[in-house]
């Protein structure tokens, strides 16, 4: 998904912040080849990555970070001042999660942290594709 938006939103650089895919071969061979012609992909573990943005090296590139879950995600915007905003693509359903659109799912602890987060000022939307409205998170948790 998120290489489908490196064109809508003209980025040249795609950061896949992960502690896990950082040490997964199967998953960098697929982000490898998958990604757009021309444009840059890093993967780093989440310290890494809060170290790079935060240093400015990643301010030369129109960048688009990718995480596996919320938690990731909040660790990221905790440790990155700068990251004011995040999206909600797609998450996995499981017999623990609550559907709150069409291609989101959601523990309890996530719901939790990303009200925290808008609490904070951060925004939260779902968006699965770069031309689909906005959806806001504080509209579909209750």
């Amino acid at each position: 998904m998120a290489f489908s938006w490196t064109n809508g939103v003209g980025a040249n650089c795609i950061l896949v912040a992960s502690d896990t895919v950082v040490h997964d071969d199967v998953w960098k061979t697929t982000l490898k080849l998958g990604k757009p012609s021309g444009v840059k992909l890093v993967i780093k573990n989440m310290a890494d990555s809060i170290a790079a943005i935060n240093s400015g090296v990643t301010d030369k590139y129109k960048l688009i970070i990718v995480v596996q879950t919320i938690k990731e995600a909040k660790q990221l915007v905790d440790g990155c001042p700068s990251i004011t905003s995040i999206n909600l693509g797609n998450t996995k359903e499981s017999k623990t999660t609550t559907q709150v659109s069409k291609q989101v799912f959601l523990e309890e602890e996530e719901k939790a942290i990303l009200k925290e987060l808008m609490e904070r000022g951060v925004e939260c939307e779902i968006r699965a594709l770069v031309d689909d409205n906005k959806l806001n998170v504080a509209h579909v948790l209750k």
